[in-house]
């Protein structure tokens, strides 16, 4: 290197970025992230209404070991709803539930759970399929884990009071319903789970009702 180069280095090392330089940086930045959401992970949401639009937010290993604590013992199907990358689903197969499916919105994300499960091996045993949550039949399930907004969670709770048979459980992990009593839960914070009866949320539904001749 001569000793103009030498010079201009040191040059550059004594400016420094500046607020105007930060304000690109930070837009540049920005603007990266918007393109990715748009381009890759936005797709499929659009046709939903925007209160419904759940971002991806991966569950950590602990969400994922306090989910499966609250359902160890349990068997069957399971359904997750709203399976982002699918690890859910990868590990409730993993502990013996079939079939086990996972249903996404987003295709990309889709055919990510569908390269993890193929990477792990277990790309026959389990299912993901892009369709919306609001459209798929719960009437077999077992059990279902849900890892989605308040805002939806106190709209899904009609449809799965609705459809579940008796003895399904529900899983919600990050937030809780927003109108029901957990029979269980597991962990603190974020990284909280918790466990629904369907047959006790239906008891607590007719005990709600007034009674004939009894004052509301």
């Amino acid at each position: 290197m001569d000793q103009d180069d030498s010079e201009g280095v040191a040059e550059l090392r004594k400016q420094s970025v500046g607020g105007w330089g930060l304000l690109q940086i930070a837009g540049c930045t920005g603007l990266t992230a918007y393109i990715v959401w748009a381009g890759i992970l936005m797709p499929g949401f659009r046709r939903v209404p925007l209160r419904l639009q759940v971002p991806y937010v991966p569950a950590s290993r602990k969400q994922v070991k306090n989910v499966m604590t609250l359902l160890e013992g349990r068997s069957g199907k399971v359904v997750d709803l709203g399976s982002g990358d699918g690890r859910i689903v990868l590990e409730a197969s993993k502990r013996g539930f079939h079939p086990a499916i996972g249903y996404e919105l987003n295709p990309w994300l889709v055919r990510l759970s569908k390269f993890y499960a193929w990477r792990a091996g277990c790309h026959d045993q389990v299912s993901y399929m892009k369709q919306d949550l609001w459209k798929v039949d719960l009437s077999d399930c077992s059990n279902v884990t849900v890892f989605l907004a308040p805002s939806v969670l106190s709209l899904l709770e009609v449809k799965l009071l609705s459809e579940l048979p008796e003895d399904a459980w529900i899983v919600a992990g990050r937030f809780p319903f927003p109108n029901w009593k957990p029979c269980y839960t597991v962990g603190d914070g974020v990284d909280r789970a918790w466990c629904y009866s369907v047959k006790r949320l239906r008891q607590d539904d007719v005990s709600q009702i007034p009674q004939e001749g009894t004052a509301v």
